[in-house]
């Protein structure tokens, strides 16, 4: 069955041109939105999709980047969109520190009765490495990957097809392995254009990668200065932001 990427954003966190590196991924007509940073809302309303389109978010770890446009969707589905609940899917080891160290200051609101997560949104917890059906015809398998140390951090696995790298430092070892298991076909991998990458990956370690496995990535989660990299990537190449791309 297909998969259809769209990245909303595919900047790092310090990007204005390119936007939070967030995706929305479409498989049997279910629209998934991949983290919900703070550019988020705005990065969706560019791409011509309404918040009340969304059919499901799913957090890969609590950075600004990937979790800070939660507030305005959790506040437009209760208030512009009449109480719109939709799931919003969980690392289950983050569920308690996403909204006790992230969104309870601004979304707890005793006045209404809103005092957890699930006063906006119809939380699903999901363990990490087993596959777990969003619908018919559309499972992810939540990878845990290294990032900030002692905080956990998930890259995404798509319909044993799609390996989607969220923030991770070099793992060329998981890589190879998804690959030479027939577990991935196409990797979507974000890269830092410079180094040291001290809690990412950066371009330079990805070209040690065999030009076999090169062929695979995608380049996302990069900075503004992308354009001074064209034609240095190796066999990898840039995705777009905005632009659907379908993976088979």
């Amino acid at each position: 069955m297909s998969i259809h990427i769209q990245m909303i954003g595919t900047g790092n966190a310090f990007a204005k041109r390119f936007f939070n590196n967030n995706a929305i991924v479409v498989v049997n007509g279910y629209r998934l939105l991949v983290d919900c940073g703070a550019t988020a809302p705005y990065a969706l309303y560019r791409a011509g999709i309404g918040l009340q389109e969304i059919d499901g978010v799913l957090i890969t770890h609590i950075h600004g980047d990937h979790i800070g446009g939660i507030e305005e969707l959790a506040f437009a589905l209760m208030y512009v969109y009449n109480k719109k609940r939709i799931p919003l899917f969980v690392p289950a080891a983050l569920r308690a520190p996403l909204w006790e160290t992230s969104l309870r200051g601004t979304l707890e609101d005793h006045s209404t009765g809103c005092d957890s997560l699930d006063s906006y949104f119809d939380v699903v917890e999901i363990e990490e490495s087993t596959p777990f059906a969003l619908r018919d015809g559309f499972a992810v398998e939540l990878i845990p990957t290294r990032h900030i140390p002692n905080k956990p951090s998930y890259s995404l696995l798509v319909n044993e097809s799609v390996f989607y790298s969220s923030d991770m430092t070099f793992d060329p070892d998981l890589l190879t392995d998804l690959t030479n298991g027939g577990r991935c076909k196409h990797i979507l991998h974000e890269c830092q254009l410079t180094g040291p990458g001290l809690v990412h990956t950066t371009l330079d370690e990805l070209l040690t990668l065999p030009e076999s496995l090169q062929e695979k990535i995608w380049l996302m989660h990069y900075g503004d200065n992308r354009d001074e990299f064209v034609g240095k990537t190796g066999r990898m190449r840039f995705i777009e932001q905005q632009v659907e791309y379908e993976f088979t």
